[in-house]
């Protein structure tokens, strides 16, 4: 797809040092084989022309988000600010929150999860192993449930690891699939369905000025977010938990 064809990506925060977007749904966050759009490549191309710069464009990929997931991203506009946060990634300081429908009801309204899941990078799925399998890695997250609306639930989660496809896995493994995922869902969902999963909090201390930095994105109000208010419930949360 050519670039001015390409989605518009909302800019949450902009300095001289990092990026801040929303990213749309179903656009890769780093160049694959598919040689579909990707998130680097547009953004590159978006501080190319809005900033008529010659050549290359330097933006480091800080973190990623799965293919069909929304939400807020953080990119690093120099070297220096890429090392630093991703620095701040591998000490687990990076705060990311994500909000999600599920199917069913989670057998405890909020808890912590704890698995060991392994990759197969053959056919680039994840599942549940056991801790001595080789090559597994610990998988940790939070979840809360916020509301639940005809078999469906809305869960704030946080994670505490960052492995492929972690929260949907860690869902399914208790019951509680996310809905429109085609891929550890498929027997509760439809084909052509969209993930319900989206990055909703993302918080972290500026590379440089260690400023504390907190931005949040709200998924579209479409079906199954709109069997919620989802703004509210969202922002009720999470200002909770940052005045604590």
């Amino acid at each position: 797809m050519g670039y001015d064809t390409a989605p518009v990506i909302p800019i949450l925060y902009e300095d001289n040092h990092i990026l801040v977007v929303e990213k749309p749904v179903n656009v890769l966050s780093q160049a694959d084989s598919t040689q579909d759009e990707d998130m680097l490549t547009l953004l590159k191309n978006d501080l190319k022309v809005r900033y008529s710069k010659p050549g290359n464009v330097y933006l480091g990929l800080v973190h990623r988000l799965d293919r069909p997931v929304g939400g807020a991203m953080v990119f690093a506009k120099t070297s220096k600010a890429a090392s630093r946060l991703s620095d701040t990634v591998r000490k687990q300081e990076l705060n990311k929150r994500y909000i999600a429908v599920v199917h069913g009801i989670p057998a405890q309204s909020r808890a912590s999860l704890r698995h060991y899941l392994l990759k197969d990078s053959r056919t680039n799925t994840v599942r549940v192993a056991s801790s001595s399998t080789p090559d597994a890695k610990e998988a940790r997250l939070d979840y809360e449930v916020l509301g639940q609306h005809d078999q469906l639930s809305l869960v704030l989660v946080q994670l505490h690891t960052g492995r492929p496809h972690q929260i949907r896995v860690q869902m399914q493994a208790i019951g509680c699939p996310l809905f429109g995922d085609q891929r550890y869902g498929a027997a509760l969902n439809k084909a052509g369905q969209q993930i319900a999963l989206w990055s909703t909090s993302l918080s972290f201390d500026h590379p440089t000025t260690k400023e504390f930095m907190a931005f949040r994105s709200i998924p579209p109000r479409s079906y199954p977010w709109n069997n919620w208010n989802v703004v509210d419930l969202i922002n009720d949360k999470l200002n909770t938990l940052t005045d604590c």
